[in-house]
This record gives C-alpha cells, structure tokens and sequence, in this order.
C-alpha cells in the first residue's frame, strides 16, 4: 500500500480575477531596467563633460530624485509582500489617483533635468511605455507628444545647429513605439474579452446540462412514481370507495375488495421499497457508513471462486450522501466487471479518507486488460461499466484512473475531492493518486 500524504488544494481564482501576464512583468522588468541604466548613463555623460561644474550637485540630487520616485511604487510593493508590477491600473481603464500623481511627479522631476542637462533628454523612451500603460490613450498620446517635443528641444540644445534628423527621428521612434504598444494592448484586450466569453458559455453550457439532467431524472423519477405508487393508490382507493358503498348490503363482498386493496397494499409498499433502494443504497441506510457498506459488499462478493478483501485507511469522517453512493455504486460495478470478464481469484477494496479527498481501489489479479483512451470501454469488455463509473466520478469532480496490462491484473483507483466540487472545465485536478498495487494471488 502506497502511503499518501494529505497537501494543500489548490484554489481557483475567484470571479473577475486575471492572472498576471507574465509577458507583459517581463516587458515591464525591461521597460524598468532600460529607464535606470539611460538615468545612469545621462548622469555619467553629464559628469564627463562637466566637471566640477556649478550645476553638478544639483543634476546628481535631481537625477537621485527621480531615481527614488521611479522606483517608489517597487518599494512599496515589496514594503507590502506584494508582487504587482507597478502601475497597477488596468491598461485602458480607470488610473487610480496615487498612480496618476506618481506619473506626474516623476515627469515634472525629468522635465527639469532636460531643462538643466539635455543629456537626460533619451530617458523619456522608457516614460512613452509608462504613460501608455497607465493614463487612458487620449491623455496617453498626449503625454508622448510633449515628451517626444522635450526630446526634440534637447538633442538640438546638444548639437547646437538645425539638424533634420534630431528634428525627425524622435516622432519616427514615438511613433512606433506607441503604435506597437496600442497594437499589443488592443490584442490583449481582444484575448482577454475571448478568454471571458468562453469561459462564460462553458459555465452556462455546464449549468444547461446540470438543467436538463435534472429535468431528466425528474421526469424519470415522475414515470416512476406514476407507473407504481401512483396507479396502487387509486387502486387502493375505488376498492376501498366500493368496500364502504357495499359494507351494509354484501359484507362478503365488501370484505373482498377490502382484502384485494391489501394486497394491492403490500405490491405498493414493495415497489416504494423497491424506489427507495435505487435512490439510496441500502447498505448505506444501515448506519455503518461507506467502510462498513464496503466491508459487507467483500464479504457477499466472496465465495468459492472469489476472495475479496476490503481495507480502510485514514481517520473515518462523515461523507457526503452522494460521495458514499457514487463509491459504492462504484465498487458494486467493479466487482461485477472482475467477476465476469478478469478470471480473478483475489480483488481488494481499499478506502483511503484523506483530508481533502477519499480513494477507492479496486484491484484484482485477474488476466489484465490494455487500458482504454477517453470513455470506451476495453477490448472484449461488455457493457458501459468503466465509462459510467467515470461519469459518475466527473459528476462530483473527481477522477478516475486504470493501470492495467494483459496478464498483470488490474487496478482501478476513484479520487472524489471533498468539499465543493470545482468547475469542470477551470478546476485544478486533484494531486496525482497511485493507485494499491494488486494483490498476491491466494495459494
């Protein structure tokens, strides 16, 4: 027996949440490194060309400064444990005001270096990124036309003459660099809205066939009642009606239908037994549980030509009515399968409770079989036994799993998480199961 140890679930992202983009941290990281190591080379080439200058100690404070207010919001954020990528604003949406102020600050800090040392003029590349990213696209492009007319300003203030290219290579470069980041955000937006539609029509499909299966078993369960209980009280009731109209004038009569109406009785109560038993296994009725209904289904299963042994694992909790059903409904078909088509002579039930889920293995040391793919059902194998007990373990969010060879016996293994069941199409699967190993045959 494999020893399992309970872990953490994983949980789902709750509605309305998006995970990071991790291209889109890389991108950031990027943008963020390039804007430091242009602030650094500004200031080294500013210091180069002017040392000892009067406005020295006052490029270094500034250049500090705005060093200090960049990195102000990753600060924060690690001051904090988070791990956003600052801004957090949605691109696009809504920019939250500290946001804002932190923009306007870092470049009203910038504007004044360009103005004191045009040097500094190449570290609004970084800044087009930051103001797209976080104002709406109209605010947006208009702050990468003023920081594209102070790149402008100083690269002639350096060259000191009228050069066509320092006039026109910033806008080609603004230019681009804006019509790649819109493309990008436009397409992401796009793919987000496609992500949302489809997981929206995969829950509504999911609540449609939850609707119809529903309808379904209700209009069986209508049948059901109808064909039986139903048609035995009406029954019941017109002998009964004829029994007191003839009570006074042919009591021998009268007792007749009365005796007809009890027996008509004991057919109804048969059949709302019968009713019941479907609904609910009986075993589990019984009060012992899922180990005890497992234990008296070995020691029935067991005769002369099959030995079944049954073992529980873990601290007993009470399970889910619909948990212990679907399990042993799960194990009463395993079995039939064993006996007709595995020529075992050993098979063992085990139940293993953990804390966030229970396991049942059914392993026999039959004649194996090749594993089938998807819901069919094994070569040579009659009926749709495995492709139900799947259905069945998907209903409740588990999983089922096979390991099996010709002539190797077989191992069928049932994990059903405890708790609510996640969405079928977004849950994370429960942690991986090894299946108990079959049993040695009995001498």
């Amino acid at each position: 027996m494999v020893q399992r140890t309970p872990g953490p679930r994983p949980h789902p992202p709750a509605p309305g949440t998006r995970t990071p983009d991790p291209d889109a941290r890389r991108l950031a990281a990027v943008m963020h490194t390039t804007f430091f190591l242009l602030l650094a080379t500004s200031l080294a080439r500013f210091l180069l060309r002017h040392p000892g200058g009067a406005r020295v100690p006052w490029i270094i404070a500034l250049a500090a400064v705005l060093a200090l207010l960049y990195a102000l919001p990753f600060l924060t954020s690690a001051l904090r444990g988070r791990h956003t990528t600052p801004p957090s604003s949605e691109p696009g949406g809504r920019p939250a005001p500290r946001d804002l102020t932190w923009l306007a600050l870092v470049v009203a800090v910038w504007l004044v270096l360009v103005v004191l040392a045009p040097s500094f003029g190449w570290c609004a590349v970084p800044l087009f990124y930051t103001g797209l990213r976080t104002l709406p696209p109209r605010a947006a492009l208009a702050l990468v036309a003023v920081l594209t007319g102070c790149v402008i300003a100083s690269q002639l203030r350096l060259a000191g003459r009228l050069d066509p290219d320092l006039i026109l290579g910033p806008p080609a470069v603004s230019a681009i660099a804006t019509a790649v980041f819109l493309h990008m955000r436009r397409q992401a937006t796009r793919q987000r809205e496609l992500i949302d539609d489809l997981i929206r029509t995969r829950r509504e499909l999911a609540a449609t066939e939850r609707r119809e299966g529903t309808l379904a078993e209700r209009q069986r369960l209508s049948m059901e009642i109808h064909d039986t209980l139903a048609q035995s009280l009406s029954s019941q009731q017109m002998l009964l009606q004829a029994a007191e109209r003839l009570w006074d004038r042919d009591p021998a009569k009268a007792r007749a239908h009365v005796r007809t109406a009890e027996s008509i009785t004991e057919r109804g109560l048969a059949e709302a037994r019968r009713f019941v038993h479907d609904l609910a296994p009986a075993d589990l009725a019984d009060g012992g549980g899922l180990p005890q209904a497992l234990r008296a289904l070995a020691e029935r299963e067991s005769d002369a030509g099959l030995t079944v042994r049954f073992h529980a694992e873990g601290a007993p909790v009470p399970l889910p009515d619909r948990v212990g059903s679907a399990l042993l409904r799960t194990a009463q078909g395993a079995l039939a399968n064993v006996r007709e088509h595995a020529g075992a002579t050993t098979a063992a039930l085990t139940l293993t409770l953990l804390d966030d889920q229970v396991v049942l293995d059914v392993a026999d040391d039959g004649r194996g079989f090749t594993p089938p793919s998807g819901t069919a059902p094994p070569t040579g194998v009659r009926g749709h036994g495995l492709p139900a007990i799947r259905a069945r373990a998907r209903q409740l969010g588990g999983t089922l799993t096979i390991e099996s060879a010709p002539g190797e016996g077989a191992v069928l293994s049932v994990a059903i998480p405890l708790g609510p069941a996640p969405p079928p199409a977004d849950a994370p699967q429960p942690p991986p199961h090894t299946p108990t190993p079959p049993p040695e045959p009995l001498p």
